[in-house]
């Protein structure tokens, strides 16, 4: 029988994830049929705490990963063991899974979604969701504490949510373009799926509006990834989707992660919409119904997007944390103190808008992208004209800095930045201001950012510059300011 300590293992920022299945040499299985029944029992007692009911209903789906039939049936017996009335929603997005509960036709209580986004098929995980949107960090802790539990789910009502909630975003694209039933077609735009659980985008939303979307690929579930893996940050999935544009010649692409929580798209001519683009052209899209108001991003932008926003779009720019959850969270304290933030957005794709429950929604971006490039067509015009100010860094690096042989990592990383940062002021250099993560230094036409990984033993450092050869500058002084940590590993820099 697995421990507390076990279970606690698998917590993951805000979620939980673990390796589910042998297949990978030196991964031990931990994510386990036990775990997951335990686990799902403490979400119960968590909800019904929460909401103070003792009748809950709860939706459970799942990604494409082969892992999930056998831990769906555990989570549905712990929750039927616990009087839980449950909606099996079968494959399923992440998103799709929090609108189970907004959706008048489902309105549960609560919903599990057994995935691990972009990573490997050994790999697998469970995301929670309440009214109030996903669950904290320290929630998670809160709900991994009980015992297994079995149950008859024989049963147990199965729900096609996924075509609901297509339906719904169906109905948002035709009520914005107000072009009849079909307000796509003469359109052509394909999706990468990645053999994750985004299919449904080309077969259930883009076809029914009269989009053309030969050249879509990878649109059947496996879990075994055997193309690419569903991930839009990953070079060898966005070269394919890339491939797919220019072959097809499709007017716009779309790829998706796994859950569907992330996406990125392509234009016509192959370039990629991603990163510091795809904020620029969400913020370009919300520019007008939100004048003036903030847009929150995590980290690791570019001073090029900061004036974009800034000075071409007349919003504001904050840039606040890595972590999808730190930038959500982030927006909405924004308004609730009564200013106006529409978009909280990761470099990473995770998006999330105000005007969507504040839920990092893939295919929610893709809707506000699909209608802007319809409306662009229009008027002779095509998405890049959205960005066309935008002003990219001429290099860009990032590195990862090893913590090797410490225990208490995070303490020790703390102490590095500490001195980093004073040997950065004696050296006279411009320290970001403000900053919330790390220690970001300006430099002439450039800037680097050190900070510490939200889960692992290393120190991210992102580097960018103007100029070509400026980031080698910037590496030569960065090697003086983290001279001497012998543990801190430094391989890469500078050489």
């Amino acid at each position: 029988m697995l421990s507390e300590k076990d279970l606690l293992r698998l917590a993951n920022g805000s979620d939980v994830r673990g390796i589910a299945i042998d297949g990978v040499e030196g991964e031990k299985v931990n994510l386990t049929t036990e775990a997951v029944n335990r686990i799902a029992s403490g979400f119960v007692k968590f909800l019904s705490d929460k909401l103070g009911k003792k009748n809950l209903k709860i939706s459970v789906g799942h990604d494409s990963r082969i892992t999930a039939p056998q831990l769906k049936t555990a989570t549905i017996k712990s929750l039927v063991a616990n009087g839980v009335e449950v909606l099996d929603c079968g494959l399923a997005s992440t998103p799709a899974m929090f609108m189970s509960i907004i959706f008048d036709e489902t309105k549960v209580d609560g919903s599990i979604m057994l995935t691990a986004s972009h990573l490997p098929f050994n790999r697998n995980g469970m995301k929670f969701f309440t009214r109030d949107g996903g669950l904290e960090k320290e929630n998670i802790l809160t709900l991994i504490k009980n015992d297994e539990l079995n149950a008859n789910i024989s049963k147990v009502e199965k729900f096609d949510l996924i075509s609901l909630y297509s339906n719904h975003l169906c109905k948002i694209i035709r009520d914005k373009l107000n072009l009849g039933e079909k307000p796509l077609e003469g359109m052509k735009i394909i999706v990468d799926a990645g053999n994750g659980g985004g299919g449904f985008f080309a077969t259930k939303i883009l076809q029914p509006l009269g989009a053309d979307t030969n050249g879509s690929q990878f649109l059947e579930p496996d879990g075994m990834f055997p193309n690419h893996i569903p991930n839009p940050e990953d070079k060898i999935a966005m070269s394919a989707i890339q491939k797919a544009v220019l072959d097809s010649k499709a007017d716009l692409g779309l790829i998706f992660d796994t859950d569907v929580d992330r996406m990125s798209a392509v234009l016509s001519n192959g370039e990629e919409i991603s990163r510091n683009a795809l904020i620029a052209m969400m913020s370009a899209i919300l520019a007008a119904d939100y004048p003036n108001s903030t847009i929150v991003t995590d980290s690791v932008t570019s001073d090029g997007l900061k004036n974009f926003l800034e000075n071409n779009l007349k919003l504001k720019h904050h840039r606040f944390k890595r972590g999808y959850k730190n930038v959500i969270n982030e927006c909405i304290r924004l308004n609730k103190s009564g200013e106006i933030s529409p978009l909280a957005i990761e470099t990473s794709g995770h998006g999330a808008l105000s005007e969507n429950y504040y839920l990092d929604d893939g295919a929610y971006l893709a809707v506000k992208l699909l209608i802007a490039a319809t409306k662009a067509q229009s008027e002779g015009k095509n998405l890049s004209s959205l960005i066309s100010d935008l002003k990219y860094p001429a290099e860009s690096k990032e590195f990862r800095l090893k913590i090797i042989g410490v225990e208490d990592f995070r303490s020790f990383g703390n102490e590095i930045l500490e001195k980093f940062k004073t040997r950065a002021v004696e050296k006279n250099l411009k320290l970001a201001e403000p900053n919330f993560e790390g220690v970001r230094i300006n430099f002439e036409g450039g800037w680097a950012l050190l900070r510490m990984s939200l889960h692992d033993p290393n120190m991210p450092l992102n580097i960018e510059s103007d100029k070509i050869g400026g980031v080698k500058e910037i590496e030569k002084i960065l090697v003086e300011l983290l001279a001497g940590f012998e543990n801190l590993d430094l391989n890469g820099l500078g050489e």
